[in-house]
């Protein structure tokens, strides 16, 4: 109803980005992590199908934004870089891997997995 490129849309969208922030992302992420239930992966063989998620979801982000940067013309470092600044995006991980919690697409162990992959390749981000 508000045209897009407006300065009331300007305004609004930075008033509610303040909110947003401070309000909303701190709750999200500590409902994910009340919902996370590291206990569920259990043994050796579970943890190690949640390093190999986390591995395939590395190399894939990683290589696969890399190598799309590479074919489209970048040279190896800007292409590297934004593999590896592509790894770190984990919001989008975690919401979609709660809506999937929620419709039952998916277990509490994997959701547990996953959440482990998801801060696992953010983290991954500072060095």
């Amino acid at each position: 109803m508000i045209p897009h490129d407006s300065r009331l849309a300007r305004e609004l969208g930075r008033k509610l980005q303040d909110f947003v922030v401070v309000l909303f992302l701190p709750t999200f992420f500590a409902f994910t992590g009340l919902r996370t239930e590291l206990h569920l992966v259990r043994g050796g063989e579970q943890w190690g199908l949640c390093l190999t998620i986390t591995l395939v979801a590395c190399l894939g982000k990683f290589g696969g934004t890399a190598l799309a940067a590479r074919l489209n013309g970048f040279d190896w470092r800007p292409s590297v870089a934004l593999g590896a600044l592509m790894n770190t995006r984990g919001l989008m991980e975690l919401i979609v891997l709660n809506v999937g919690l929620d419709q039952g697409v998916i277990s509490s162990t994997l959701f547990s997995m996953m959440v482990v992959m998801a801060v696992a390749t953010t983290v991954a981000a500072g060095p």
